[in-house]
C-alpha cells in the first residue's frame, strides 16, 4: 500500500504524465495546477514518477527522456526483458513437462509484444543518436544539416509514440471500461435558495452535451424537474464505446457555489453553498442478475411535469421497491405503462450490478486515489465556484477557469476527463510495478 507521501508525490507527478501521454494531441499551456507538498503553483508539465522523490520541474524538451528513464520504470522493464530471455531458453528444453510448455509458452506469448516494442524503441532511440551526433558536426553541409534535423524530429516524434504504446500495453484493462452506462444526478442540500436543483439541472445538461460532443447516444430514462425551475432528479442512458472508461471517476459529490439569480440572497450578494450527487451505474453482460418477481413492489402514480395530455390523467408513472436491498426506481419518461416499467427495471438491474462491481474494484483498488462507483455526501470530488469563476477537482488539485465554458461538456470538460484517465492509469502503473516485484520477491 502506498504511503501518504507517495500519494502526495503521484498528485505532484501527474502533470508530466499528461504531457506525456496527452500534450502531443492537445497542446495547451493556460491551465493551472497546484500540487500539495510545494506550496505553489506552476504549468503542468513536471516529470511523471521522477524517482518518486525529486521535486516538480517545469516542462521542457528533455521530460519525456527523464520519464523514460525513470528508474522504477526501467527495472520493471529490465525484469520484462530477462524473464523474456528465461522463457525463450526454458521452452527450447526438452526435459520440460507438456503442461509446463503450455504454462510457459502463455506467459512467452504475453511478453512477446512489449518486448518487441522495447526492440523498436531501442532502435528508434539508436536513430536519433546517430542524427544528434549529425546535427551537431559543423563539418556537415547546410543541407544536410536541415535534412537531419526534419528527420531527428520525426524520429523522436516516433519514439514518443512507441513510448506511449508501450505504456498502453502494460496497463490491465479493466473489464466494465467498454460497458455503456446509466448516469443518475440527484440535487441535494444547500443553504438557501434553490440553487441545487439549477446546478443539477446545469450538471445534467454538461453530461447530455457532452454525449453528443462524444457521439454518444443519450436517452433519459427519468426526468424529475421542479415546479420554480431546476431539476431534482434525472437519470439517462449512455450508449457507445469506452464510456465507462471515461466517465466512472465522475461518481460523486459535485459542490457549487454561486449567488442566487432572484431573491433577497441575490439582492444582498450572498454567496450560497449547495451540492448534487452524480452516480454511474456499468451496463454490462458480465454479471447476469436474476431478480425474483416476489422480491419487488411495484406502483403506479400519475406522472408529473411537461407530457401533453397524457400528465395526470393515467397511471403511466412506475415505482419499483427492490424489498431485499430497499433499492427505490421510478420511471414516468413514457406515456405507455409497460415501457416506463422496462424502463424501471433495466435502471434496477444497474443498481445491482453497481453493488457487485463496486465491491469487486473495492477489494482491488483499496489503495487507490481516484476511486469509482456511488458516495456519500461527505466525498466531495469537484468545486464549482460561479463567484470566482473557477472549477476544481479535488482529487488531483487541478483547477479550470471559465465555468460557463466547462458546462457545455465539450474541449475543456473532456481534458479533465482525460486527466482524470492519465491520473488512474499512473496509479495503475504504479500498481502493476509493486505487484511484480512482490510477487518476485516471495
Amino acid at each position: 500500500m502506498k504511503s501518504t507521501r507517495d500519494i502526495g508525490l503521484l498528485k505532484s507527478c501527474f502533470g508530466h504524465f499528461y504531457s506525456w501521454i496527452v500534450a502531443p494531441q492537445r497542446i495547451q499551456t493556460r491551465h493551472i495546477t497546484k500540487c500539495p507538498g510545494y506550496g505553489s503553483h506552476f504549468p503542468i508539465g513536471h516529470t511523471f514518477l521522477q524517482g518518486l522523490g525529486c521535486p516538480p520541474r517545469r516542462c521542457c524538451y528533455n521530460d519525456s527522456h527523464a520519464t523514460w528513464c525513470n528508474e522504477k520504470l526501467q527495472n520493471y522493464l529490465n525484469a520484462l526483458r530477462k524473464e523474456h530471455e528465461d522463457l525463450s531458453q526454458r521452452r527450447s528444453l526438452s526435459s520440460v513437462k507438456e503442461d509446463d510448455q503450455r504454462t510457459l509458452g502463455k506467459r512467452h506469448n504475453e511478453l512477446s509484444p512489449i518486448i518487441a516494442l522495447l526492440k523498436e524503441i531501442q532502435a528508434a532511440e539508436q536513430d536519433a543518436r546517430e542524427l544528434e551526433s549529425m546535427c551537431a558536426d559543423k563539418n556537415e553541409k547546410e543541407e544536410l544539416l536541415q535534412l537531419a534535423m526534419e528527420e531527428k524530429q520525426m524520429v523522436n516524434q516516433n519514439i514518443e509514440m512507441l513510448r506511449r504504446k508501450l505504456l498502453q500495453i502494460l496497463l490491465p484493462n479493466d473489464k466494465y471500461d467498454m460497458s455503456d452506462v446509466v448516469l443518475e444526478v440527484t440535487s441535494g442540500r444547500t443553504t438557501g435558495g434553490d440553487i441545487c436543483q439549477q446546478f443539477t439541472q446545469e450538471v445534467f445538461e454538461m453530461y447530455q452535451n457532452y454525449a453528443y460532443y462524444k457521439a454518444w447516444s443519450f436517452e433519459i430514462l427519468t426526468y424529475a424537474p421542479c415546479d420554480f425551475g431546476g431539476l431534482h432528479h434525472a437519470a439517462a442512458r449512455i450508449s457507445g464505446e469506452g464510456i465507462y472508461k471515461l466517465l466512472k471517476y465522475e461518481g460523486g459529490t459535485h459542490r457549487v457555489q454561486r449567488i442566487p439569480e432572484v431573491g433577497l440572497s441575490s439582492r444582498m450578494q450572498r454567496i450560497h453553498t449547495g451540492t448534487m450527487t452524480v452516480i454511474v451505474l456499468p451496463q454490462t453482460t458480465e454479471i447476469d442478475i436474476q431478480i425474483n418477481p416476489k422480491d419487488l413492489r411495484i406502483d403506479t402514480f400519475r406522472a408529473k411535469g411537461a407530457g401533453g395530455q397524457h400528465v395526470n390523467t393515467t397511471d403511466s408513472a412506475v415505482r419499483i421497491v427492490h424489498l431485499p436491498s430497499g433499492i427505490v426506481v421510478e420511471c414516468q419518461q413514457e406515456r405507455s405503462q409497460l415501457l416506463n416499467k422496462d424502463k424501471a427495471m433495466m435502471m434496477l438491474k444497474a443498481k445491482l450490478q453497481q453493488q457487485i462491481v463496486e465491491e469487486e474494484l473495492s477489494q482491488r483498488h483499496r489503495a487507490r486515489k481516484l476511486q469509482v462507483g456511488s458516495r456519500t455526501q461527505s466525498d466531495r470530488i469537484r468545486t464549482y465556484n460561479f463567484t470566482q469563476d473557477r472549477v476544481t477537482d479535488h482529487r488531483i488539485s487541478y483547477e479550470v477557469r471559465n465555468i460557463k465554458e466547462f458546462l457545455k461538456g465539450e474541449e475543456p470538460f473532456d481534458d479533465l476527463i482525460q486527466r482524470l484517465q492519465d491520473f488512474a492509469d499512473m496509479e495503475t502503473l504504479l500498481e502493476v510495478t509493486e505487484n511484480y516485484f512482490s510477487k518476485t520477491d516471495q
